[in-house]
């Protein structure tokens, strides 16, 4: 249990919250109605959790940010359904052909149940080989060993396992909202700024920020007078995608197949976010309700820093992690549209005990 405000604290915030019309988040487990939560500097200290650990929702909490996704936020997020149009963000199972990181690829098979009458698919798929929600049993906070609200290694693989963060308490329930693009890739192209995609590029936050601007977005919090919402789902597309389609199959293999080792010195090298304290801050203090990239690790592979961004977004903060998506048409849409909001929906798999899933998820504008 987190240590309590004193009470000359509460009652001031109280006061502010008479007067301002808002509800801020002071005990916890936090109210996901709030229209006010913390920011990273001023979370409040969980004994025997990590510094900087938002293990707020309740002891028992499985959801994390999803706790966000309130009825009254996917609802404001369907007045984002203007036109119809349907855009599915999931990379065909088979790709990438050759999975990064030593992973296995998908295989499929059909089982005849009756010649000519009846069929059924057989599926063998690591859930991190293509586009992929990263659950919280995936990536723990390295220097505790803890995962998302003190699950442990016991907690997921040997005889006292048991569900706890389990993936499947993603899928109970739901994930939709109002979606964000960022498109850095094409930010990039429009401002002359070359990289590739598949080495070490860290995408800053001055960066990002300069790509909202370019598109008419200020990707402050809207409690900083900016765009974000609390409970939006971001996604911000890097061009991995792009650059794995001019690839040739042979191009792409050899890259995956690029030697993975812990550190700086790592062969597997992507570009994605950077690992500074802006991004971090924007990151936790804007309350998304998951991230996503179009990249195999979504933050600048390998880190220079001394931390991933993966215990931040999932181990510490519990905020759902997407990773290959296939924001190609995404861009294309909003782009045309000149409209980078969006409302989302995503189903991950329903497997009690699961680490991760397939994100099958769809933008509709």
């Amino acid at each position: 249990m987190a240590e309590p405000k004193n009470t000359s604290s509460v009652r001031l915030t109280q006061i502010k919250d008479f007067l301002t019309m808002n509800k801020t988040a002071t005990t916890i487990p936090w109210d996901p109605d709030c229209t006010k939560f913390p920011v990273r500097k001023e979370l409040p200290y969980i004994p025997g959790a990590p510094d900087q650990a938002a293990w707020c929702w309740g002891e028992h909490d499985g959801i994390g940010r999803l706790n966000l996704l309130t009825p009254s936020r996917v609802a404001a997020a369907g007045r984002e359904i203007r036109s119809g149009e349907i855009v599915p963000v999931n990379l065909p199972l088979t790709t990438p052909e050759t999975p990064a990181f030593g992973r296995e690829p998908f295989q499929h098979s059909i089982k005849v149940l009756a010649e000519n009458a009846a069929y059924d698919d057989l599926y063998s798929l690591n859930t991190q080989s293509g586009t992929q929600w990263d659950g919280f049993r995936h990536f723990a906070h390295l220097s505790s060993g803890s995962f998302y609200n003190n699950t442990k290694g016991s907690d997921i693989v040997g005889p006292t396992a048991n569900h706890k963060c389990s993936i499947h308490h993603w899928a109970e329930h739901g994930i939709a909202g109002r979606g964000v693009l960022l498109d850095y890739r094409g930010y990039a192209h429009k401002k002359g700024i070359n990289y590739d995609p598949y080495d070490y590029y860290p995408i800053s936050f001055e960066e990002l920020y300069q790509c909202g601007k370019d598109q008419g977005i200020d990707i402050h919090p809207a409690s900083q007078g900016g765009d974000i919402h609390i409970g939006d789902i971001l996604f911000i597309r890097s061009g991995w995608v792009e650059q794995y389609h001019l690839k040739t199959p042979e191009e792409r293999s050899a890259m995956a197949l690029r030697p993975h080792v812990l550190g700086k010195d790592d062969g597997q090298r992507y570009a994605g976010v950077s690992q500074e304290e802006r991004v971090l801050d924007w990151l936790h203090d804007c309350y998304f309700a998951a991230v996503a990239g179009d990249a195999p690790a979504f933050e600048a592979w390998p880190t220079h820093e001394d931390y991933y961004l993966h215990e931040y977004i999932l181990a510490l903060w519990g905020m759902p992690l997407g990773e290959m998506l296939d924001l190609e048409r995404l861009a294309k849409t909003c782009r045309e549209k000149n409209r980078w909001t969006f409302f989302f929906t995503a189903a991950p798999a329903n497997v009690p005990g699961g680490v991760s899933s397939h994100v099958n998820g769809t933008a509709v504008f």
